[in-house]
């Protein structure tokens, strides 16, 4: 991953007042102290923000061990253990018929850049069910995990259902 994905994480120089002010002689330190700016690495920084990669066929499929990992990185995501695989799975409860619509219409929107899209079920009258695996590697893989955080950032307050206030 190059480091113009990343920005410019650099130290800017004191600015003349700083320097006059002499506030380098009243931190804490040595002037031979080595200071070093960390990068953050891909694991660090937000699943929504990377891209989809190809996968090969031949490549395995990801551990369950690694998927609990990544599962803490999607809200409302859980791990479903298949005969054909690992899965990932979201359930949304809506207001009605035409919000469920609208919520496969906003994923599809959100996921179409990435070339990767999640089985999606309107179930009832009012709710949603997505499932998220690569099939051609028979599990998943890092790019199921993006397109969930992806999901993860669409807005959905609006659709979901009213909640009654007693007085």
């Amino acid at each position: 991953m190059g480091t113009d994905l990343l920005g410019d994480f650099g130290a800017r120089d004191p600015f003349p007042a700083e320097v006059e002010s002499g506030f380098g002689e009243k931190v804490l330190g040595n002037v031979d102290t080595e200071h070093r700016v960390l990068i953050p690495v891909a694991s660090a920084l937000s699943l929504a923000k990377l891209d989809c990669s190809p996968v090969s066929p031949v490549q395995p499929p990801m551990s369950l061990d690694d998927a609990q990992k990544l599962l803490r990185k999607v809200v409302g995501w859980r791990l479903l253990e298949e005969e054909s695989g690992l899965k990932l799975q979201c359930l949304w409860k809506l207001r009605d018929f035409k919000c469920g619509v609208e919520l496969i219409n906003r994923i599809y929107v959100a996921v179409e850049p990435t070339g990767h899209f999640p089985s999606l079920h309107l179930e009832q009258p009012n709710q949603v069910r997505a499932e998220l695996w690569t099939s051609s590697m028979g599990g998943l893989s890092m790019n199921d995990f993006i397109v969930a955080a992806k999901i993860d950032e669409i807005k959905t307050s609006d659709l979901a259902p009213k909640k009654r206030v007693w007085a």
